[in-house]
């Protein structure tokens, strides 16, 4: 610090200003009128001889300090920098009033410390045009108080609204029956509800209480239906066990006609007693099918001789078989199955075919129904409304988030903050990719 800043000492006092030199008169010639030597002066200050330094207000003049080395310029200068860093912070504040979320509590606080400073008149310069702008900062700092105050007022009653909506989803999917669809929505608006704003603490806690109890009736209401579909299948598997013992019992009969026909009503019943539970289905399938091998195995044995008559099972198998592989590939599902149906009643009336045969012709059979079920498959994955739902949520969830951040990109470059844009920009561009897979494994829906 030069010496002639370490001589400046603020003063506090305040002086009349003196009267304007008259039209065409110079300082220096009104001061050497009154007898005075000319002091050092500007626009807005002036240095007197004792090395004084004043500020002109509309109050009249107030010192702002002392200077007792360098010249009066030098003084003004000093003074006259000290101002313009108070026009630069008032610059800045204004800025961040603008262009920031800055709270009114700090905004305020900020200017009452350059108010201060204004106040103080350790400055050269026109404090009273500091002093108006910062009356206006704070009718912008006020007003920017009231807009936000309405707007969480506002924001509120949003919130309130939405969460009202969600009791009322809830309330009304607690009676749904679509128990995977429902179940996956209320956990949807669980999370819905976690983004919400929260409200007075009465309210909040009446509609959680709502919301909660739909989702309490939906859960015991589902947990109901699954225990009885549990009895269900129990229920199920007593059955299949009753046409397993039986058609254990019948594997060692020669009675080969009534025998392979009760057998057939064993396995019509079979299909229509349902499926068990899937942890038992399949050794259930396993027990019944080997009680009809050791039957059909043990009438092959008996029957070899008549290999001809199954011989020309096989023809008509092979010609079935051709039949039904002319239904690949599979372009209608549904007339599909009713073919391979009607093909697969004809082909269990031909009998048995030649052993050394038998691998062959069932394999192109299998072949030709596993083409048919995984087509049944493909189909029901395709056409399946819960599955269609969830993409069509998630590809809406990824749409609404694609919005918003492209907003907040444009807002934030519009403001002129483009490092925040940029930042937002990237997040945009990875959500689009998720929303472009999203849209493309939604268009397999057909829709």
């Amino acid at each position: 610090m030069s010496d002639a800043r370490q001589a400046a000492e603020p003063q506090t006092k305040t002086r009349p200003t003196p009267e304007a030199p008259a039209a065409g008169t110079s300082e220096a010639a009104a001061a050497s009128d009154a007898g005075t030597a000319a002091p050092a002066g500007g626009a807005w200050g002036r240095v007197d001889e004792t090395g004084t330094v004043y500020v002109r207000t509309a109050d009249g003049e107030k010192t702002v300090g002392s200077w007792q080395a360098g010249s009066p310029d030098e003084a003004l200068a000093y003074f006259e920098r000290k101002y313009e860093g108070l026009v630069v912070e008032i610059d800045l504040l204004e800025r961040r009033v603008r262009t920031t979320d800055l709270s009114a509590k700090d905004a305020q606080t900020a200017i009452g410390h350059l108010r201060e400073q204004v106040d103080a008149a350790h400055a050269v310069g026109d404090l009273a045009a500091l002093g108006r702008r910062l009356d206006q900062l704070t009718t912008v700092v006020e007003e920017r108080r009231r807009e936000r105050k309405a707007a969480r007022a506002k924001q509120g009653e949003e919130a309130r609204a939405a969460k009202e909506a969600l009791v009322a989803e809830a309330e009304e999917l607690a009676g749904s029956d679509q128990w995977r669809a429902a179940g996956e929505r209320l956990r949807a608006l669980v999370d819905t509800w976690k983004g919400l704003a929260r409200l007075d603490r009465k309210t909040d806690d009446e509609l959680w209480h709502r919301f909660s109890q739909a989702r309490s009736a939906f859960s015991k209401r589902r947990k109901a239906h699954f225990a009885s579909l549990d009895a269900q299948r129990e229920e199920t598997r007593r059955r299949k066990e009753k046409l397993i013992s039986e058609a254990e019992a019948l594997s060692s009969s020669t009675d080969w006609g009534a025998t392979a026909a009760r057998y057939r009503e064993l396995m019509t019943e079979w299909k229509a007693a349902g499926r068990a539970h899937r942890d038992a289905e399949e050794d259930l399938w396993t027990r019944f099918r080997a009680a009809q091998d050791v039957f059909f195995q043990a009438r092959s044995a008996v029957f070899a001789e008549r290999d001809g008559e199954q011989r020309e099972n096989l023809t008509r198998k092979e010609q079935l078989a051709a039949e039904a592989e002319k239904l690949l590939p599979i372009t209608d599902v549904k007339a599909a199955r009713v073919a391979l149906r009607s093909i697969g009643e004809r082909w269990e009336a031909i009998g048995h075919v030649p052993r050394d045969a038998k691998n062959a012709i069932e394999g192109r059979w299998n072949a030709v129904e596993r083409a048919v079920a995984e087509a049944e498959e493909a189909e029901w994955r395709r056409t399946n409304p819960e599955a269609r739902a969830r993409a069509a949520g998630l590809t809406g969830q990824l749409q609404d988030a694609v919005d918003k951040l492209r907003r907040q990109a444009e807002q934030a470059r519009a403001a002129g903050n483009t490092a925040k844009a940029e930042k937002l920009e990237k997040e945009l561009a990875g959500r689009q990719a998720l929303l472009d897979q999203a849209l493309k494994g939604l268009a397999e829906f057909g829709g």
